[in-house]
């Protein structure tokens, strides 16, 4: 009977994007076809011409048994023009009723995907048996037409034809395609009705299906009820906890595979060579890399691919290079897997030749191979090139493409071109989440901060959700702009839509409220955690050490290593920042063994926070050294040095070591120029920092910036050039900020000039008028100048406008402690013995010939009351303590918040010689090294 009921299935194959009269073999211009596949095709393709020239010439009369065998060999080499002819003789000679020749037919269209002529035979057909149906089906499965698949399934199930062994994978294997749990369920229940669920093919299938849907405990399940697993099994199971990202339990059972006795083949070998890329498992890498040579798989083209991609992935580039050359012809997979991982490390010129090298043997790139190569080009920043590439892809008619787009977004943004990567956003059809982050992380990049918070909100005004990816940019965003209030809405959002418990986030928002001066939010939400890895630490630490609360970015760190988590560079480079900020040296060196401990010298952030540490420690001389141990000194590491001199009062020093990085081809930035000018000032080069000053923008394309000036201004006020240190401020380009002013007013109270000075301090008054700094300088001025009326009436101002001076504050580190004192500061646990050396040391000074400075002390008291203020200074009681404190002959390093008195640096001159002990004491300004009765800055500070 005619099966009419079949028309609902033909309508969805007229929807086919395959013409049902194509006779073109659409197969042999795919990239995956290999050539073995065609040089077979062509092989078998002349055998069979040779039949049907025969046939055509009258020669030769077939049987049903020789179109059998004809139409197998169409079959598997997909040769459609001669299948089709083959079909126009069977016609004529009137085997076409022949049911199977009919089969052959309905298989040889189906794999040629010309479903229109292989449907029509099965409309056809009196009773289309299962082989007609399995064909079609599988068909249908292998093209991806999984609706089609599934349509023709259900009719055959409806006309009564039940399934076998061979039917069952196809149509599962459609279910796993679509993901369609609830349809593979429905046919898993038929599977079992029929008793093919100990079939190891269907159960393979049904393992697939499952793992593909999500539901990897049912497929582990179903697994483990194979009676007789093969190796099709394992490998069923290895795909699936790939797939789903189970790295290790994949080597896991591979190994469990292994110890039951069952031989892997190829695919079991790929596919852990791929999970073990994905773990960052190289040394396993290797022994699957054994086991393909061992057993002769090493020339398989998917293993050859999965080595290199592997070996690429992980870093070993000889190991990648010597596999992809014994490659005997490498296709676009192998080329794709060398390229991306060139880029993925960094290697981008040779990612760039390895494409001209692809193109030059006759493979074209795809989209991957060029979306590669624009990461390439943004990391190499060869502008150029890049355009190029975007020329080829316009060409490719693949510009278009969503993945491609995301990549010229991310080049663009990169070249710092972002007017381009909008164009590139704008033009785009479809705009899916990956779009919208990398437009939004462009114009983040592009400090244009104000404008990725504009994208995100027109992103969720057009009804798009967020990812962490999204967040974490946003809250750098806001970071930037220092929008707390902003920051906190996201927050909200945060917990809103669950994602407090996504570490990637939770480490931003951390961040973000440090770097907004919120130290106290952040550690809320670091108790609050539930997780904390290494990056959790790192932010909050961080957070701590920008804060000023160094002491407790080094708690944490103990508390880090008590958990054990081991450090990374980034949290070595923040603690030595802490440590920096605290004058800690001895803790900075048991960080400094930390850094060697793990391997990170050749961290270029470590290296150049080591130096920094050792600079701001006191000791110039391990700055230096750390600076030579950095493999691969950049401009932040000359900087970093050169400003570690100039502290330390080494001026020439860090002028030869500025003229080296020139000559080593690093050019300054404005950093750099700023430590060049105050090596100058604390060396007293006023000549040397005009000519450096003048050049600026001539020799080095920087225009001089606030920071500029003000060095300048207070090189030429400490000089007592006055005049031309006003004659600048009064040519600067832009208003003179606090630092300048500031400058201004300690020159002017170095050389008496009450009337600078006065209009200097109206202006600080204006700018800052909550700092005490100014009140005491300008009365410091009219103290020195005797006019005391005038020093009460400052004194009343400050009173009045309720403003506290600045006490002066000194730290020691003893021990890994840090000891903190005040003037007259009687807290401390040793207190006695502290006064106690203070005496001593008066008695020595004064035979010495110490005479205290009392001048200099604005109190309205008794001259012995001004001697014992004076000898009380927070300065004089670190020192005291580190001399009962320390080891003889050790250095006493201490820290203070304010400018060292002229009393103290006397003092200290004559210390450092009575007890033969080297004492450097670190100011606001600066390092003085006091050594044998002298100090390293000559007097001038």
């Amino acid at each position: 009977m005619k099966f009419r009921r079949f028309s609902s299935l033909q309508k969805l194959v007229q929807q086919c994007p395959y013409p049902p009269f194509k006779t073109s073999t659409p197969f042999t211009d795919l990239p995956n076809v290999s050539k073995s596949n065609q040089n077979f095709a062509k092989l078998g393709g002349e055998k069979t011409r040779a039949i049907l020239d025969l046939i055509e010439k009258g020669n030769f009369s077939p049987t049903s048994n020789t179109y059998s065998k004809l139409l197998s060999e169409c079959s598997a080499t997909r040769s459609l023009d001669q299948g089709m002819q083959i079909h126009g003789h069977i016609t004529k000679s009137g085997f076409c009723k022949d049911m199977t020749l009919r089969n052959h037919l309905i298989n040889l269209y189906s794999k040629c995907q010309i479903f229109g002529y292989a449907c029509k035979l099965i409309d056809e057909s009196m009773e289309p048996d299962l082989v007609s149906w399995s064909a079609l089906i599988s068909g249908y499965a292998q093209s991806g037409l999984v609706e089609e698949a599934l349509a023709a399934f259900r009719m055959m199930h409806l006309s009564g034809v039940r399934c076998n062994e061979f039917t069952f994978p196809s149509v599962l294997k459609a279910c796993s395609i679509k993901k369609d749990l609830r349809g593979g369920k429905q046919i898993h229940g038929i599977v079992i009705i029929t008793g093919f669920e100990t079939d190891v093919f269907v159960a393979n299938t049904l393992v697939v299906l499952y793992a593909k849907c999500g539901e990897l405990l049912d497929s582990r399940r179903l697994f483990n009820e194979i009676p007789e697993r093969n190796v099709v099994s394992w490998n069923a199971l290895f795909s699936s906890y790939i797939q789903h990202g189970h790295y290790k339990e994949a080597v896991d059972l591979f190994q469990e595979m292994l110890s039951g006795g069952t031989k892997p083949d190829e695919f079991s070998l790929s596919s852990i060579l791929n999970a073990c890329t994905g773990s960052g498992d190289y040394i396993q890498g290797r022994r699957i890399h054994g086991y393909l040579i061992r057993l002769g798989y090493d020339s398989d083209p998917f293993s050859a691919n999965a080595l290199v991609d592997m070996y690429a992935k992980l870093g070993d580039f000889e190991a990648a290079i010597a596999v992809f050359e014994k490659i005997p012809q490498p296709d676009t997979v192998s080329w794709n897997a060398i390229i991306a991982g060139c880029v993925l490390h960094g290697y981008y010129d040779w990612a760039v030749k390895f494409v001209v090298q692809m193109k030059g043997l006759g493979t074209f790139p795809n989209m991957f191979t060029l979306s590669s190569i624009l990461k390439a080009c943004a990391g190499m920043e060869i502008k150029e090139l890049g355009r190029q590439v975007h020329s080829d892809l316009i060409k490719m008619n693949i510009e278009s493409d969503l993945f491609v787009s995301v990549g010229l977004i991310d080049m663009y943004s990169k070249f710092g071109l972002i007017d381009e990567a909008r164009l590139v956003f704008d033009l785009m059809v479809e705009k899916d989440l990956i779009a919208w982050n990398a437009i939004i992380s462009g114009y983040s990049l592009n400090e244009d901060d104000e404008e990725a918070i504009s994208l995100f909100v027109d992103m969720l005004a057009e009804g798009l959700s967020f990812n962490q990816t999204t967040l974490s940019t946003i809250l750098k965003s806001m970071t930037s702009l220092q929008a707390i209030d902003v920051s906190r809405q996201v927050h909200a959002l945060v917990v809103k839509t669950g994602y407090e418990d996504d570490n990637y986030v939770i480490n931003s928002l951390i961040d973000s409220y440090g770097k907004c001066n919120h130290v106290e939010e952040a550690a809320r939400i670091f108790e609050e955690c539930p997780f904390g890895d290494v990056v959790t630490f790192t932010s909050m630490i961080t957070a701590y050490a920008q804060y000023g609360q160094s002491e407790e970015a080094l708690k944490l760190f103990l508390q880090m290593l008590d958990t054990g988590l081991r450090p990374d560079p980034f949290i070595c480079s923040g603690l030595l920042n802490a440590c920096a900020n605290l004058s800690a040296y001895e803790q900075g060196k048991q960080i400094h063994v930390h850094i060697l401990k793990n391997g990170f010298m050749s961290d270029v952030f470590a290296g150049n926070a080591l130096v920094n540490m050792y600079a701001k420690c006191g000791s110039i001389e391990d700055a230096d050294h750390a600076f030579l141990e950095i493999p691969d000194r950049g401009i932040v590491s000359w900087s970093a040095i050169i400003g570690g001199l100039a502290q330390h009062g080494h001026g020439k020093k860090a002028l030869n070591l500025f003229d080296q990085m020139l000559r080593e081809g690093f050019l300054p930035n404005h950093i750099t120029l700023v430590s060049v000018l105050c090596a100058c000032n604390h060396a007293g080069l006023v000549a040397e920092a005009k000519e450096y000053f003048a050049s600026m923008e001539e020799l080095f394309g920087i225009k001089p910036m606030q920071e500029h000036y003000s060095c300048m201004i207070d090189i030429l006020g400490r000089a007592g050039k006055l005049n031309e240190a006003v004659e600048l401020v009064n040519n600067m380009p832009f208003e003179a900020n606090a630092s300048i002013w500031g400058a201004l007013l300690g020159a002017s109270r170095i050389h008496g000039d009450l009337q600078l000075g006065r209009h200097a301090a109206e202006r600080l008054f204006a700018l800052e008028p909550e700092k005490s700094g100014t009140h005491v300088l300008l009365a410091n001025m009219y103290a020195s100048a005797g006019m005391w009326d005038t020093v009460a009436e400052v004194r009343r101002l400050m009173k009045t406008n309720k403003i506290k001076k600045e006490p002066g504050m000194s730290w020691l580190e003893v021990k890994d402690k840090v000891h903190t004192f005040i003037v007259g500061d009687r807290s401390h646990s040793r207190t006695e013995e502290i006064y106690a050396k203070l005496e001593e040391l008066s008695d020595l000074m004064a035979k010495a010939g110490y005479v205290p400075m009392v001048e200099i002390d604005l109190h309205d008291v008794e001259r012995s009351e001004k001697e014992l203020l004076l000898f009380h200074h927070s300065e004089r009681l670190a020192v005291a303590f580190g001399l009962i404190a320390t080891p003889a002959g050790a250095p006493i390093r201490v820290k203070k918040n304010l400018r060292v008195c002229v009393d103290c640096h006397t003092a200290f001159k004559y210390i450092c010689k009575i007890v033969s002990r080297e004492i450097i004491v670190r100011d606001i300004n600066r390092f003085h090294h006091f050594r044998d009765g002298s100090c390293s800055c000559g007097d001038y500070w």
